[in-house]
């Protein structure tokens, strides 16, 4: 495959794709130091003026990521260098950059993955026949017949491609179509936020770079939205380069490549992997050096906009009037006639889908709390709080829990207006709206555990279901106000991206004769604040602005799309809340003893997250090693053991209505218990030789009796050793004698515990007996602690787990010859009279 890669592209069409590069930067890099100065004048104007959009009402996470991975797990790779399928282990971070690695062992020991993908400008396919429509366009003037076979042959039905128009493409499948839904939104994730490279953050360089993107474009004739305009910047510029340069690639190569149909697309595919690579690493160089130069030039020019940012503005106003005076007659005509009649059925094409999607969030993020406060009325420890928190800080970044809010987004339909507003794909609006779904679903979750957290601390946990409930609602309200927010900003957002290209392509041509006299009307001083073009945009964006933001104040009044109406500000509605913005992230497993996740990977330390907390992975899938595969070239088949995402309960709810007894048990512990009941005994361990008697289990036979007179066969008898701080040991005349003692004293206070003792003191018996069979006196397998409250009580003769523990307990209060110290007892084991301290017996029964 190089031979053809190096026929193909020899040392002449290299060095013919460096210059095309090298020129298509000259051009951008003129352009780019030009906006660059406006991004900065406009960036300290805001700073100067203030103004905004309104407050939001929810938190917002610092940096959602922290500590925390996103996915691993195993599946099968298609490679091209020996056309086998390999399994290997996938590990996706915080970066979204799928790392491939030989095996789990391989990445937990550090070593370098065998490869890495990032994903940026690649659509996750999963299924042969998407794949094959989009191959078959690959070269020109070829018709592949319909049902045509692609060059790979997949090693199961359950596919799963990433597709590039440029690079290379990546091969896996996987056994189950469960296994494939879920590695299809993982996927589809890491696709997303890999396209969305552009923190909006940085105030300076991310509008000088998209301005400039976008009128480089412009130049060359294309004024409609770009699909391709994602990634990191270098990224975006090879994507740039690659959109002119690819096509006659693919024209002078194309009728020259050899062999049949599907030879001929892999060969392709090869070279034009090998073009994209060449021409990226040109426009990392280049990026760099042109940040280097910009950022040179920052300090002069933030210190002169200071000094004259009046002058400027000034200057601005008076150039724009006279713009506007030439320009705005033809484009309200233009507005009336070509683009008002549309904006309705663009409006209601973006708002439905988008609507459902953020509704699918909030019933998604309410599902989660009820849950939680199940668990609560349940009665459930600390711990599983914390491990069901622990897990709701990490829904936004779960790819899987989102998918069916993603889904809802992705049925967002252009048809009819694509052609007429040069609109290149609906994806540029469904990947941005999964964005802004993703991170008020973060905001949602932060602000539920500020609250929670605070209302624990200041209020106990007492009532943890009732605080829940409060707080779910209190978060509600607030998602409702900012998701209204959020989606009328993007509304006006994308309705402006459809419309202005589309105004700019037909007023340019008339105009563009008349801008450069206004030049004539900025003083020099102020000419790389004050571009002509830039003020001829904004004078078109004001003249539409007013028709888009009366649209979507109409559709506000809708109760339809539960948009809130602009009339209805909230601003400092809740200064307390504000506050905890600047508290730090709370770690629900230290709080509450939590265990970490299923998908707990090593290699890294969670900021802030605690000491000693290990990297938490937000999706886990935990592959079946062993199982036999069918094909040869495979080694291992990935299968799914654990899916801790998914509800386990589901369809299998009990009725709530059922009394506590009627109920099915729900955890292991309880589940053993039913059938194997155990019986507790206290016994008195010797001080003086503590190695008479220790942790473990022994196997036995006995009987005890129950109050109700029904006999169990006793199995096993598991014993822990624990010692009891006691205020002064008492010589006993005879350790019979105290045993007979206490037992009167018992059936003195507890006439209905007589047969329970009776059971007690034959189970004692059989203890005795088993310890003396056994010369060395061990017993292994410790399987229960005692409690600070059960080694601070009295000892007694016996006590009943579960239901019967208080009947069969005996407190220092129900009298004694002395409250403060345990009673002697006999240990029986060596025929010696000791005074003993008590342990715990569970006596299991069969």
């Amino acid at each position: 495959m190089g031979d053809v890669v190096s026929s193909h592209l020899d040392e002449g069409r290299r060095e013919a794709i460096t210059g095309r590069t090298t020129e298509v930067m000259k051009q951008f890099s003129d352009v780019y130091e030009q906006q660059y100065a406006v991004a900065l004048f406009n960036s300290i104007r805001f700073e100067i003026e203030g103004g905004g959009a309104p407050q939001s009402q929810l938190l917002h996470r610092k940096d959602a990521l922290a500590g925390r991975s996103i996915f691993s797990g195993s599946l099968f790779q298609y490679l091209e260098e020996n056309r086998k399928w390999r399994n290997r282990f996938v590990f996706v971070p915080d970066s979204y950059t799928i790392s491939l690695y030989e095996s789990k062992t391989a990445h937990e020991r550090g070593l370098h993955p065998k490869g890495t993908i990032n994903c940026a400008g690649y659509k996750a396919l999963n299924s042969i026949e998407q794949y094959m429509e989009l191959i078959n366009t690959s070269l020109p003037g070829i018709k592949a017949k319909a049902g045509s076979t692609p060059f790979i042959k997949c090693a199961s039905q359950f596919p799963l491609i990433l597709w590039h128009p440029y690079a290379r493409h990546h091969y896996f499948c996987v056994r189950t179509e469960k296994e494939q839904k879920k590695w299809h939104a993982v996927l589809q994730d890491c696709v997303r936020h890999s396209n969305n490279g552009l923190s909006e953050d940085c105030t300076i360089q991310t509008p000088a770079f998209t301005d400039s993107v976008r009128l480089h474009r412009q130049a060359k004739g294309h004024y409609g939205t770009w699909d391709m305009m994602c990634g990191k910047p270098p990224q975006i510029l090879a994507n740039l380069v690659m959109e002119t340069l690819h096509p006659e690639l693919r024209t002078i190569i194309g009728p020259r490549l050899k062999g049949k149909l599907q030879q001929r697309q892999k060969h392709w595919m090869l070279i034009s992997d090998g073009v994209y690579r060449q021409v990226l690493s040109r426009t990392t160089g280049h990026y760099e050096a042109l940040m280097d130069a910009c950022e040179a030039q920052r300090g002069p020019l933030d210190a002169r906009l200071r000094t004259d940012m009046d002058q400027i503005i000034a200057s601005k106003e008076h150039v724009s009037s006279k713009m506007r005076a030439l320009v705005l007659p033809k484009a309200e005509q233009l507005l009336r006639t070509n683009v008002q009649p549309y904006i309705p059925s663009i409006l209601e094409a973006l708002m439905e889908p988008t609507s459902r999607g953020f509704s699918e969030v909030r019933e998604v993020f309410f599902r989660e709390l009820v849950e939680i406060s199940k668990n609560s009325l349940n009665g459930e420890g600390k711990d599983i709080l914390g491990d069901h928190m622990e897990r709701l800080s990490m829904l936004a970044l779960h790819p899987v829990k989102m998918q069916s809010c993603y889904e809802k987004v992705e049925q967002l339909n252009l048809d009819g207006l694509q052609q007429r507003f040069d609109v290149a794909n609906p994806s540029v609006f469904v990947g941005r709206a999964q964005i802004l779904m993703g991170e008020q679903m973060d905001n949602a979750v932060y602000t539920f555990e500020q609250l929670l957290n605070q209302s624990l601390e200041t209020k106990g946990e007492d009532d943890v279901c009732k605080t829940i409930q409060r707080c779910q609602d209190r978060v509600l309200k607030k998602y409702d106000y900012d998701s209204s927010t959020v989606r009328k900003k993007f509304f006006r957002e994308a309705l402006l991206q459809i419309i202005i290209p589309y105004m700019l392509q037909q007023l340019s041509p008339s105009y563009s004769p008349e801008l450069p006299r206004f030049k004539e009307m900025i003083f020099e001083d102020f000419s790389r604040f004050l571009l002509v073009g830039n003020l001829f945009e904004e004078v078109v964006l004001q003249c539409v602005s007013k028709d888009i933001m009366m649209a979507v104040k109409e559709a506000a009044i809708q109760r339809r799309h539960n948009l809130y109406r602009d009339s209805i500000v909230l601003t400092n509605s809740d200064p307390n809340l504000h506050l905890l913005g600047e508290s730090p992230q709370v770690d629900w497993a230290a709080k509450f003893g939590a265990d970490e996740p299923e998908g707990c990977v090593g290699g890294g330390r969670s900021e802030g997250g605690g000491s000693g907390s290990r990297r938490r992975q937000v999706v886990s899938m935990i592959q079946l090693d062993g199982v036999p595969l069918p094909f040869e070239s495979c080694l291992e088949v990935p299968g799914v053991e654990l899916i801790p995402e998914e509800d386990v309960s589901e369809g299998t709810e009990e009725d709530p209505d059922l009394p506590e007894e009627a109920k099915s048990p729900d955890r292991v512990v309880e589940i053993r218990d039913l059938i194997n009941p155990v019986v507790a005994v206290a016994l008195p361990a010797s001080t003086e030789s503590p190695t008479d008697l220790t942790n473990g289990t022994a196997v036995t036979t006995g009987t005890v009796t129950w109050e109700d007179g029904v006999q169990e066969d006793v199995t096993h008898v598991t014993t822990m050793v624990e010692d009891v701080p006691r205020k002064a040991p008492r010589e006993t005349a005879s350790t019979q004698a105290a045993v007979q003692q206490l037992v009167e004293n018992t059936k003195r206070e507890h006439d209905e515990e007589r047969q329970e003792e009776a059971a007690a003191r034959g189970a004692v018996e059989e203890i005795e007996e088993a310890a003396q069979d056994d010369d060395s006196g061990r017993i292994t397998d410790v399987s229960a602690a005692e409690s600070d409250n059960e080694s601070s009580a009295a000892p007694q003769p016996a006590s009943v787990s579960g239901s019967q523990s208080d009947s069969g307990s005996q407190s220092p209060a129900n009298g004694g010859p002395d409250e403060d110290a345990p009673q002697p007892i006999t240990n029986g084991l060596n025929g010696e009279d000791k005074v003993l301290d008590p342990v715990e017996v569970e006596v299991l029964l069969a």
